[in-house]
């Protein structure tokens, strides 16, 4: 007897979380079902797509690095927030046996927010670093939300090309990384009936990677300093901030948000996120 089974793929992939987040909560459902990881290299994509395209149990799979753009192409329809971010990171089969993708990192990036974003502000201002698939959600889920942005990358001219692309006549900034790593005397107005982020949507200071260069003089008093990094999930980004006084939000809670909805559709219904305390605890032993 096979059973349905939904998956991760990237390259690497050893280290996702994914699998333990869903089996989380199929065990909870009582879901006979199970959620793999599944190692997927640039060159296999077109195979593995239309192998699973055939498969009976497969329910879908998220995407993960690097694949998030490489995979449009390969599909037969792409959602309209998948379309207009340019990234995917979910795929699941319709009814008609189309591959169709879309995305769930916006939702998932906003919804620890949920209660900023809530309240009115005088002014919203959110600096960004990086400039890949999940900085495109970033971009795209913040212009929406009325905020002004300040995107740093290796290079300033990818970083307005997405703000040209996905945050289009805005008062919008693109600088280069290296801006943020020296210190700066830039003397903050007023920040009450403000709201700042900053959030390191790169993979920089992820194990295995470079360590990311910022120095928290660049932080306005009162922000929300937001990294996406996920391993390790108190990252030198994260405790710097803390230093300052600042508050935190860490990878997992963007991580469980999209997986939150990406489950929903692989496997028709809602996770039970009363547990989710337990979930974050599971996932940091």
């Amino acid at each position: 007897m096979t059973r349905p089974y939904a998956e991760v793929i990237g390259d690497p992939i050893a280290q996702s979380k994914s699998p333990a987040i869903h089996g989380f909560w199929l065990e909870k459902l009582g879901i006979d079902a199970e959620y793999r990881a599944c190692y997927v290299t640039a060159e296999q994509l077109p195979d593995y797509l239309a192998a699973r395209r055939g498969d009976p149990d497969w329910r879908g799979c998220n995407v993960t690095m690097p694949h998030k753009q490489a995979v449009i192409g390969l599909l037969g329809r792409i959602d309209p927030l998948a379309q207009s971010i340019g990234a995917v990171n979910t795929i699941t089969r319709a009814g008609d046996g189309a591959l169709v993708g879309s995305n769930t990192d916006a939702a998932g990036f906003l919804e620890p927010l949920a209660d900023d974003l809530a309240a009115t502000h005088y002014f919203r201002m959110a600096r960004i670093i990086g400039t890949g698939g999940a900085a495109r959600a970033v971009i795209a889920a913040l212009a929406d939300k009325g905020f002004t942005l300040v995107v740093a990358g290796r290079d300033p001219g990818k970083a307005r090309a997405l703000l040209d692309e996905l945050a289009a006549g805005g008062e919008h900034h693109a600088i280069a990384l290296s801006h943020f790593a020296d210190p700066t005397d830039f003397a903050f107005d007023d920040r009450e009936a403000c709201l700042d982020l900053v959030i390191n949507a790169s993979s920089l200071g992820m194990v295995g990677q470079p360590p990311l260069p910022f120095d928290w003089s660049h932080a306005p008093p009162g922000s929300i300093a937001y990294d996406i990094v996920t391993a390790p999930r108190d990252t030198p980004f994260l405790q710097g901030a803390r230093a300052k006084g600042l508050r935190t939000v860490d990878g997992l809670a963007m991580l469980i948000g999209q997986a939150a909805a990406a489950f929903e559709k692989f496997f028709g219904k809602s996770p039970p996120r009363e547990h989710d305390a337990a979930l974050r605890e599971m996932l940091t032993r």
